[in-house]
């Protein structure tokens, strides 16, 4: 038995292992956004955390009705629209990943951000849902409209079930257009009139947003990328990515033959254009993201 050979395959197996894990950490945020950043609030509203169909539950009545003052409420949509509008849909009605918060039996026991409050503060790691760092301002805001969305869903007894286009145009043309020419640096390997030309006649919505953000998701799998390490006597070795991580950096040679090294003990580039994508998870802040989807939507 080959005991050095099975070795190795298991520590290029834990390696890989890593190196997606590591990657999952940076788009964490992002994922929650796609996939449902306020399910916590959805999960609440049937025993046992299981969330019921709006198509067959009447949605359940305030315990406490409460009023807020007008102003209040149109400074929450714009907050709620930012923060929330993605996934739960510009009216709080739910969504194509995110459901509906007027139905939410959490938000019917909630008396003025008592739950929902807490709750967004704190996130729901488990269900998928980050923390929002909201001052108490914004957090009254957003509490002030979901709740008078609330209200006017009891009177219709109805919710939405997919996001709209206009759900995610919450962004500045103008300022992603400066973005992807400049801090983004999504220019140095895009063209509006290149790759990018007719982008928006071609996706909308969440399938836009999705190939903005992990493109490698939307496309057959690439050929292994290319890397090249360069040792402390000035030897370069090249061949194809096997796995990278924090602490180590691994090809595979034209024999065939996988090689380790610490990072910190060689310097090395990676030649892949997901590199850039991956990288940019971690930068982009929401007016970011908001913004070159905007300017995207312009590319017809």
């Amino acid at each position: 038995m080959n005991f050095g050979s099975n070795l190795r395959v298991d520590m290029e197996l834990l390696q890989s292992v890593s190196y997606h894990c590591s990657q999952m950490k940076r788009i964490y945020w992002i994922a929650a956004i796609l996939l449902g950043a306020l399910s916590g609030i959805g999960a609440a509203q049937a025993p046992g955390g299981r969330a019921q169909s709006p198509a067959s539950q009447p949605p359940p009545q305030t315990l406490n009705p409460q009023s807020y003052p007008a102003d209040l409420v149109r400074a929450g949509q714009t907050r709620f629209t930012s923060e929330c509008g993605f996934c739960h849909g510009r009216d709080a009605a739910g969504g194509e990943t995110g459901p509906d918060l007027t139905r939410s039996m959490l938000v019917a026991e909630d008396f003025r951000g008592n739950k929902i409050g807490p709750l967004l503060r704190a996130g729901r790691v488990d269900k998928g849902m980050p923390s929002f760092d909201l001052n108490d301002a914004d957090l009254g805001a957003i509490v002030a409209f979901i709740h008078d969305q609330k209200t006017k869903g009891e009177s219709v007894g109805g919710g939405r079930r997919s996001v709209d286009v206009t759900d995610l145009e919450t962004g500045d043309v103008e300022a992603g257009r400066k973005y992807f020419s400049g801090a983004g640096n999504c220019s140095k390997c895009h063209s509006p009139t290149g790759d990018l030309a007719g982008l928006a006649n071609r996706y909308r919505g969440l399938p836009l947003l999705q190939r903005m953000l992990y493109p490698s998701n939307t496309r057959p799998a690439p050929a292994p990328a290319k890397v090249t390490v360069t040792l402390p006597s000035g030897e370069t070795i090249s061949g194809s990515l096997a796995s990278r991580d924090e602490f180590t950096i691994a090809l595979t040679d034209s024999a065939g033959m996988t090689r380790t090294w610490p990072v910190n003990d060689v310097k090395f580039t990676v030649d892949d254009p997901m590199t850039a994508h991956f990288e940019q998870l971690g930068k982009y802040s929401d007016d970011d993201m908001h913004n070159v989807y905007a300017y995207l939507q312009t590319l017809r």
